[in-house]
Order: structure tokens, then sequence, then C-alpha cells
């Protein structure tokens, strides 16, 4: 399967399916939140790894998560998002059960990439992960994805824009405190 559009992208997620895009740091492998087990399954990835909710920004994972936010998660979001980091907050509900089954936390993120911000306002947060196999090196473009998972739709217009090629730095909050977990 080949790029496309975003419209067809959003259709195809609300179908739940998998897709790809590109993000500031890794392109994404993602999937609407309550069919995340798909990208488990695509990536023949431990039960026990969580995904992340990737966001177009701040005020739509607020909305998503309806939880209250203490005062030093808005000030770490304001500090690192848009950007290569990703937040590990205590959380409970659906999100949680479908993105971290049995977990207690979730990870949240905000690219600072504009082609996926405008892709996830138009379909809402999404789970994501790296594109690749599980212990195998993520994808670094579009075309390396497209050789991951053939089968899967990308977003157009190809190349994607230039990404870090690492992953995302990664703050825990534990104990009325962040600590970095990578």
């Amino acid at each position: 399967m080949g790029a496309q559009a975003a419209a067809d992208l959003v259709a195809a997620v609300m179908r739940g399916e998998a897709v790809m895009f590109p993000t500031d740091t890794l392109p994404a492998l993602a999937s609407h939140p309550f069919s995340a087990q798909r990208l488990w399954d695509l990536k023949a990835r431990p039960a026990h790894k969580p995904l992340i909710l990737m966001g177009a920004n701040l005020e739509q994972l607020r909305a998503v998560l309806a939880v209250p936010w203490q005062e030093d998660w808005l000030q770490q979001a304001a500090n690192c998002w848009p950007g290569a980091c990703t937040l590990v907050l205590p959380m409970a509900g659906p999100l949680v059960d479908a993105l971290n089954p049995g977990g207690g936390s979730l990870g949240l993120r905000v690219p600072a990439c504009p082609m996926a911000q405008q892709f996830l306002d138009r379909c809402g947060p999404l789970a994501t992960t790296s594109i690749n196999l599980s212990g195998e090196p993520p994808a670094h473009d579009g075309v390396t994805a497209r050789l991951v998972f053939p089968h899967l739709p990308l977003l157009a217009p190809l190349p994607w824009p230039a990404s870090s090629g690492q992953p995302s730095r990664v703050l825990v909050w534990k104990d009325n405190g962040w600590q970095r977990l990578r």
C-alpha cells in the first residue's frame, strides 16, 4: 500500500486499521487507541511494553483524558511540548487499559512535526510506537517504513520531513517529582 492523503488515513484509523506517519523523532506506527492490540500484533511486541498516546497538542490530550492535571505536569508539558519528550503520568481508565494493560500510567507526547500535528488534529490522539518488528531497528523515514510494513498506508506526501532518528526522552512522574527513564 502506498502514501495516502490525510483524509484517507483518518478513515483507515476510524476503521481500526494501523497507519504510519512522520514525527520529529522516529516515524510512528499508529492506530485508534481502542484498536491498539493491532500494533502489538503487527510488531510481535511483548504485551508488557506499553504504547504512547500521541496528540496534536496539550489541549487535545487533556480533553480525551478528562483527568485533573497537576501544576507540575502542566509546567513540564509546556516546557517540552511540542518536542521529543514523552511524559509518563499516573492515570487510570479506558485509555490506560487500552495502551498499558494492567498498568497505572500512560505515556503522552506531542511531536514537533507540523505534518504529524496536522494529522493528529484531524483524527485525534492515537496509540503510537516506532515502526519496526520487536527487537529490530526502527524505520527512519517513509521509504524504510514501507519496507517494514508494505501493506500499511502511510501519510502522503513523501518524502517525509527529516526526523532526528532518535527515540524521545522519557520523563516519569513518581513521588511528586520527575525521573528520567530514557
